[in-house]
């Protein structure tokens, strides 16, 4: 039961000792990595700098301890940071002591709904997001930091909290551009791109840009414990909501994107309660919330990471930052850091993946169009919302709309298949053979009928048989069984008997138990082509 909720147990206990320098090594080098984009992603949040490197401290400790996944790292990540900017940025009012107490206690609340979530077992609740969806909502994410980034860059005042205004602010003061500031920020893009590029993936660019740009002031010591202020719970419990499900969604794919083959399978119910943890207590030493991001736990795992160690290891480097090499930071440039966050921003505007949606399914494709349009024009928090609805909607949409098949035997067999794929498929007059392909239930029960009864209509030449193909049916409930009758009923009047084949155990069952059951029985088939050389051994002409 203890490495059921704390599976550090687990691990420890088959810990193997050539593992250790392969952890120590990935840790030093993610450290390197998280280091810089931490604290560029605290500016992102509107935060101290500080402030991105005590969410890789605490939260990264905890996760260790009670996470699933091995590689994956937790700190923060460039959508969780413009999360945290959209919810922090309404009860700060431009006071830094206050967005840190808000952004310390909006993490403190992320993590008591996760960890809420993680107890009701609704770790599923991952897949409620669509890929496609999930691709255009961080392609808007990247395009509003990145054009939150461009006052840095170009050394001009910028102002405006949605894409276009930001855009627009920056461009309208392009007289004012700072030259050294632009070419500032143009050599450190060149030199991280340079280093991505052609240098080996365990080289710390971000690091090696931050060091050569060497100026900002940076608090030195060590997080302390610092409650959360409850009076700002009622104000920042939806953005926390939106928060955890990205949290909880980037987290969840990046710890099975790098899971091993012989590590165990991430437990999403516990993993929800592992990123609660990690969230609740950084929000007790002023972090803002955390999750694990893709490109640190590539890095992670590309180093040699074999278990959590890896994690511990970056958590202790990050925390000897702080203490002890925080002055080196001092007087780093805005562009710098606006450069470094622009880099790392431009992996989430990935044109390939919606070149590849667009190409396998235009409908998915508009979809992820529709929620990087909603990042755009409504904001992070909003667009986040508008992904969850959005995915819903095409779930219940998909659901409701269940594709039906119009089947015919393929010549010489007795194997029925789609007339729309395969239009030589042999049929017999007056058998009308179809195939809804979905669950039936009474969401969509009323709907399928209709179109059943269409198809019967537009028939040529008119059937005296509907056969019913529930092979793509796995289940039925009462509603839709009430339906079935009311669909008998109705092609009864039109002069046509309906048949069933190729029932599964759960709709059998069901129809064994209905209570005119004998009356079924005679009409229930094995499969289509028992139902065809049945009605062509005796058609069924007045007969139920």
């Amino acid at each position: 039961m203890l490495a059921r909720y704390l599976p550090a147990v687990g691990w420890l206990r088959g810990y193997r000792g050539p593992w250790l320098r392969g952890d120590l090594v990935a840790g030093v080098t993610t450290a390197a990595v998280v280091i810089p984009q931490a604290m560029a992603y605290a500016t992102i949040a509107g935060l101290p700098v500080q402030a991105g490197l005590y969410v890789a401290t605490v939260p990264m400790l905890v996760y260790a301890l009670a996470g699933t996944s091995r590689p994956l790292s937790v700190s923060t990540t460039s959508t969780l940071a413009a999360l945290t900017a959209a919810g922090v940025g309404s009860v700060a009012g431009g006071d830094p002591t206050r967005a840190l107490v808000a952004a310390s206690t909006l993490a403190a609340l992320t993590g008591v709904l996760l960890l809420g979530a993680g107890i009701l077992r609704l770790g599923f609740t991952a897949d409620f997001i669509s890929a496609p969806v999930l691709t255009g909502f961080k392609a808007g994410t990247g395009l509003l930091i990145a054009a939150g980034q461009l006052g840095k860059i170009l050394g001009v005042p910028q102002e405006g909290d949605d894409f276009f205004i930001k855009v627009a602010s920056a461009l309208a003061h392009l007289g004012e551009i700072s030259w050294p500031t632009f070419a500032l920020a143009l050599a450190s893009i060149a030199i991280l791109l340079g280093l991505r590029r052609w240098a080996p993936p365990s080289l710390p660019g971000p690091l090696l840009v931050v060091l050569l740009g060497i100026v900002l002031a940076v608090t030195t010591g060590l997080p302390h414990l610092a409650l959360p202020d409850l009076d700002l719970v009622g104000r920042l419990v939806v953005p926390a909501a939106g928060i955890a499900l990205m949290a909880f969604v980037e987290s969840i794919a990046a710890g099975r994107a790098f899971a091993g083959p012989e590590e165990p399978e991430v437990d999403a119910d516990q993993e929800l309660r592992a990123l609660g943890g990690a969230n609740l207590a950084g929000g007790l030493f002023q972090a803002f919330p955390a999750g694990g991001g893709l490109s640190q736990t590539a890095v992670n795992r590309g180093a040699g990471a074999r278990s959590q160690v890896a994690g511990v290891t970056t958590a202790l480097v990050v925390v000897l930052t702080l203490l002890f090499l925080t002055p080196l930071f001092e007087n780093l440039p805005q562009a710098t850091l606006g450069a470094v966050v622009i880099v790392a921003v431009a992996g989430l505007v990935d044109l390939a993946a919606l070149g590849r949606i667009r190409r396998l399914r235009f409908r998915d494709y508009a979809l992820a169009l529709v929620a990087l349009a909603g990042v755009l024009v409504l904001g992070v928090l909003q667009g986040v919302l508008l992904a969850v609805v959005v995915s819903m909607l095409t779930l219940l949409h998909g659901t409701n709309h269940p594709p039906i098949e119009v089947l015919g035997r393929r010549p010489g067999s007795g194997h029925w298949r789609d007339l729309d794929r395969h239009p030589g498929g042999e049929t017999v007059p007056g058998l009308l053979v179809l195939r809804p392909l979905a669950l039936i239930y009474f969401g969509n029960g009323p709907r399928l009928r209709r179109r059943l009864l269409d198809l019967v209509d537009a028939a040529d030449p008119p059937p005296r048989v509907l056969l019913l193909d529930f092979d793509a049916v796995p289940d039925i409930d009462v509603t839709a069984l009430d339906i079935v009758d009311s669909l008998d009923a109705d092609l009864r009047r039109r002069g046509v008997t309906l048949w069933l084949t190729n029932l599964n155990a759960r709709p059998l069952d069901m129809l064994r138990r209905h209570p005119d059951a004998a009356a079924w029985a005679p009409r229930l088939f094995g499969e289509p082509d028992a139902a065809a050389t049945a009605f062509s051994a005796r058609p069924p002409r007045g007969t139920r």
